[in-house]
Formats: C-alpha cells, sequence, structure tokens
C-alpha cells in the first residue's frame, strides 16, 4: 500500500492534463498512487489519462458514465484512497517536484497536524508568473475554536484545499456537499481535528485561466458546476456555510465545553454578516420575473 493518494478529478481537462500529469509523476517521493475520476468528459482527457497509465502502474483510471459534479468526482477520489496521506490535485495546477516529499516530512514530524501545505504562486493560463499568494493558515493553536475563527478571518483563495492531509482525519468530516465554496467550509471542519502547518516555501502553482472554476462568476453556473441537477435552484450559500459549520461544530472529536465555544463564536460570526444574510435570503424569495414576449 502506498503511504500517499493523490486523487486528481477531471472533466475536460485535456488543455493542461499533461503538465499536470507530468509534474505529479515527477515527484521525488515515490511511494504514491494517483487516482484519477473522469466525469463523463468529451474531449481527449480518457485517452490522455490512459495513456498514462498504461505507462505507469501507480496510476488508477475510472470513468463515470454521467457528469456527477464536481463535488461528487472530489469525493470519489478520497473515499477510494486507501493511504496514510491524501492529496487532492487538479488538471491545471502544477507543484514542484519535492512539494509531496516536504509535505510527507513535516506530517510524520507533526502528530497533531491534520493537513500540510507549501505557500502558492498564481501563474496564468500560458504559465507565466502573476504573483505570490499569501494564504496565512498557518494554524497551531491547541484551541479548535481558536484555529476555527482564524481560518474564518483569513481563508481566501483556499489553496491549501491542494496540501497533503492526514487521510484519517480527512474522512471523519463531511467531505464536499454540493453547493459553491463548500471546500472551504470543509478546511473550516478539518481544522477542528488538529493543526495546519506552512511551508514556508513555494512549491504550488495554482493557474488562473477563463475556464478555472474560480473564473465562474454566477453563483447559478457555480450551483451547477457542483451538482448539475441543481440547475436553475437558489443555493442560500451564506445560510448553507452558517449550517454546516455547526453542524462540523456538532461531530467535531472536541468535548462539550469546546462546541459549546465553537458554537457561541459560530453564532457572532452569523451577526457580524446578518445584513447578508438577510439580502440573501430576501433575493431568494423573490418570484422569478416572467420572460417578455419575442416580437
Amino acid at each position: 500500500m502506498a503511504r500517499v493518494s493523490v486523487g486528481l478529478p477531471v472533466y475536460n481537462g485535456e488543455r493542461y492534463l499533461n503538465e499536470a500529469l507530468d509534474s505529479i509523476l515527477r515527484q521525488t517521493f515515490e511511494d504514491f498512487e494517483l487516482i484519477i475520476s473522469d466525469n463523463a468528459s468529451s474531449d481527449r482527457t480518457e485517452e490522455i489519462c490512459k495513456e498514462y497509465a498504461r505507462n505507469d502502474k501507480r496510476i488508477r483510471y475510472s470513468r463515470s458514465s454521467e457528469n456527477l459534479g464536481v463535488a461528487w468526482n472530489f469525493n470519489r477520489v478520497a473515499g477510494l484512497s486507501t493511504s496514510e496521506y491524501f492529496r487532492w490535485a487538479t488538471a491545471d495546477d502544477l507543484s514542484a517536484p519535492d512539494h509531496i516529499q516536504t509535505c510527507v516530512e513535516v506530517l510524520d514530524r507533526e502528530q497533531d497536524a491534520v493537513l500540510c501545505y507549501p505557500k502558492t504562486v498564481l501563474i496564468d493560463e500560458n504559465g507565466e508568473f502573476i504573483r505570490y499568494y499569501e494564504d496565512n493558515l498557518d494554524l497551531r493553536s491547541p484551541s479548535p475554536r481558536e484555529r476555527l475563527h482564524q481560518y474564518l478571518t483569513k481563508v481566501g483563495l483556499c489553496n491549501i484545499h491542494y496540501g497533503l492531509m492526514r487521510s484519517a482525519a480527512l474522512k471523519r468530516t463531511r467531505l464536499l456537499r454540493n453547493y459553491p465554496r463548500s471546500d472551504v467550509v470543509l478546511l473550516g471542519e478539518l481544522s477542528l481535528y488538529g493543526t495546519f502547518v506552512e511551508i514556508p516555501r513555494h512549491l504550488f502553482y495554482r493557474r488562473l485561466h477563463p475556464q478555472a472554476s474560480s473564473s465562474i462568476g454566477s453563483e447559478e453556473r457555480l450551483q451547477e458546476f457542483y451538482d448539475p441537477k441543481a440547475k436553475g435552484k437558489a443555493s442560500l450559500r451564506l445560510w448553507r456555510d452558517e449550517f454546516e459549520y455547526l453542524a462540523s461544530c456538532l461531530r467535531a472529536p472536541v468535548t462539550i465545553s469546546q462546541k459549546a465555544q465553537i458554537a457561541y463564536m459560530l453564532f457572532r460570526v452569523g451577526v457580524s454578516r446578518r445584513n447578508e444574510l438577510i439580502a440573501e435570503l430576501l433575493n431568494a424569495l423573490k418570484p422569478e420575473r416572467p420572460h417578455s414576449p419575442r416580437m
């Protein structure tokens, strides 16, 4: 059994897929498996993945007969993992050769850590440097409440989603849910299980391009991206966030006293965002405007 599982969910990723796969397979740490889940791609993704799988026995490739959404696909590769450590990867981002090796060394040494991630470099669609990005999510406090509070006040692009995680802790979470930015909520839940460690080296290269999920501006399109069956439905993301964080608190392996502290902190956060929450609810309750007949 490999010590590390890398899970790569993909849908129509042919443009950057070769670069992404080469980036993973050239890691200096070689004791890993690569689990690829193809969400019914209609481009050359299947052909590319099968060719790589024929040439490298560490690769496991599977394909869905229909597009079941990004949340399902991310959860699928995590569920197929049997390794001590797990890392998500994408079909367009890149990693330095010692990305996994460096993270493994930290998790082997820091037994309280559940996630280890390097610093991020943002690159454009051509792989050119945009800027360095500071995640600032080195969460070392022994207090679960303090870790979650720091996380909520600092989280941005959520690049740490592609760090290395302790599989046992990840599989105790609710994983991704079928609504936008549920990856942010997932990592907030994971912060209740242990510390996050930032490696002070730029080993992760996140590609920003027009086809990336981060470029989807519409909440409705993002909802469909996470769950195709939810097309046209209001996501009520902010309200869902509040509910999911509270559910995470109740599930977390912490004392009753700590749960109460976390719940109160989440209540205060909700109060501070009350105007946004009310606006989202009112917007969802608005009746749809009928389409004007075409002349």
